[in-house]
């Protein structure tokens, strides 16, 4: 074999073991990467039961139910974004800043019936913190425009009706025409 030859066999070894890592790797990062999706996105099209994803919004008043499971705690509650809610169970303890209106991002995978099975429940830290995620989510939905203050309560959040200007109104409640 002449010197350019083996040079080229080489070099052609060196690409294939390249091209075999780089697939590798990217099959790795596919299986092990995980999405941000509000309820509203779940509604739409929600992912294949089993892949696991994270679920953010604002744990709806009413919805919290503790129970035990073989003796672990236990709760089923409902998230919401304002457009659309998801049930979620939960088999753990939750957050101590975990409760009714509040943020809550949980990671997890949805199942067959459609309820959202997690494997952990995150709370927000304050009363002015909310996941950038679910900011996200509530600012593209209509249901909250920062310019136009805080959001609004999340007691009020299934009787929002978004607006065209993007601040959220109640719905049944009176507007105002300007003459």
């Amino acid at each position: 074999m002449t010197r350019k030859r083996r040079r080229l066999v080489v070099l052609l070894a060196c690409g294939v073991g390249l091209g075999t890592a780089t697939a590798l790797v990217l099959t790795a990062f596919r299986d092990n990467l995980v999405f941000f999706l509000s309820p509203a996105q779940v509604a739409q099209g929600a992912p294949p039961p089993g892949r696991d994803f994270r679920l953010g919004g604002l744990v709806e008043q009413g919805s919290v139910h503790k129970t035990t499971v073989d003796g672990h705690p236990a709760a089923a509650f409902t998230v919401t974004d304002g457009a659309a809610t998801v049930k979620v169970t939960y088999v753990g303890i939750l957050p101590d800043l975990f409760r009714e209106g509040q943020g809550v991002v949980a990671f997890g995978a949805l199942r067959s019936d459609g309820t959202f099975r997690a494997s952990e429940v995150l709370a927000k830290h304050d009363e002015t913190y909310m996941p950038k995620e679910v900011e996200e989510a509530l600012k593209k939905s209509g249901h909250w425009n920062p310019n136009a203050g805080p959001p609004p309560p999340a007691a009020t959040w299934n009787a929002l009706v978004p607006q065209q200007s993007g601040t959220p109104q109640q719905s049944g409640a009176p507007t105002q025409s300007g003459g």
